[in-house]
């Protein structure tokens, strides 16, 4: 399944929505690097990635080896990558079932505000989330999304001459086993759960759930949108770049 959503606000502002699938996460985010200078040329509109990641493990510019669980060692040995990113934030976890959103956003037609820009993804997923009669919170210096004492979403973006990169990642029926090699996000004395978890059923990523998460970004960013069909690529320069990347390990 491969959708592209194209969403025109009335006041003309575009914005083109790619769900992409399961994805490794370099390949992924290649394709966010070349999105961003794209956006930055004003070749592209406004562009929101969806994806599903293999298991993996990033570290935001805040992470340290103290916050694995466990020997690094131990989790390289079940063939689990761990991957150094350019976003803020700390240690977490991508894999199968949890809904990652890279919200490719020129904050010059919105807000300058990487306090305002974070509010808003928590904003989409809190709405998202209330469709389900499950009350998302914030929490103050812990940027994401809480439901009571666990956090069901992790937030951190990076920033390009105001274009925004990396974003959000939701619990939708992720394995939660693997949060416990870690501290996810630095956070030593409190849980991680899921959506499926809270309903005590499986939930799976399907057209109707990312068409709430594409309708609530059009609402906190003021635009609507329809589909349309399209296969996001990315360039031989790029697939070059995973290639050597890949040789290196």
């Amino acid at each position: 399944m491969r959708w592209a959503w194209a969403c025109m606000s009335s006041r003309g502002r575009v914005l083109a929505v790619r769900w992409l699938g399961r994805r490794g996460y370099e390949q992924v985010y290649l394709l966010q690097k070349e999105l961003v200078e794209a956006r930055i040329r004003q070749e592209i509109p406004d562009t929101l990635i969806l994806v599903e990641h293999f298991p993996v493990f990033t570290l935001g510019r805040g992470a340290r080896d103290e916050q694995f669980r466990v020997p690094v060692r131990q989790i390289e040995a079940l063939g689990l990558k761990i991957i150094p990113v350019d976003r803020g934030g700390q240690v977490t976890y991508h894999g199968p079932g949890q809904l990652v959103g890279y919200p490719i956003f020129d904050l010059t037609r919105h807000r300058q505000d990487l306090h305002w820009t974070l509010w808003a993804l928590e904003e989409i997923l809190i709405r998202f989330l209330k469709d389900f009669g499950i009350a998302g919170e914030r929490r103050k210096d812990y940027p994401g999304v809480w439901v009571g004492e666990k956090k069901i979403a992790a937030i951190g973006i990076g920033v390009r001459r105001w274009v925004t990169y990396h974003g959000f990642a939701l619990n939708i029926n992720s394995d939660l086993n693997y949060f416990r090699l870690i501290y996810p996000c630095g956070i030593r004395d409190q849980g991680v759960t899921s959506l499926a978890e809270i309903l005590g059923e499986r939930v799976e990523i399907t057209g109707d759930l990312l068409e709430k998460v594409v309708f609530y970004t059009g609402e906190v960013f003021q635009l609507e949108g329809e589909i349309l069909s399209d296969e996001p690529r990315i360039s031989g320069v790029a697939q070059e770049k995973i290639h050597k990347q890949s040789s290196c390990r």
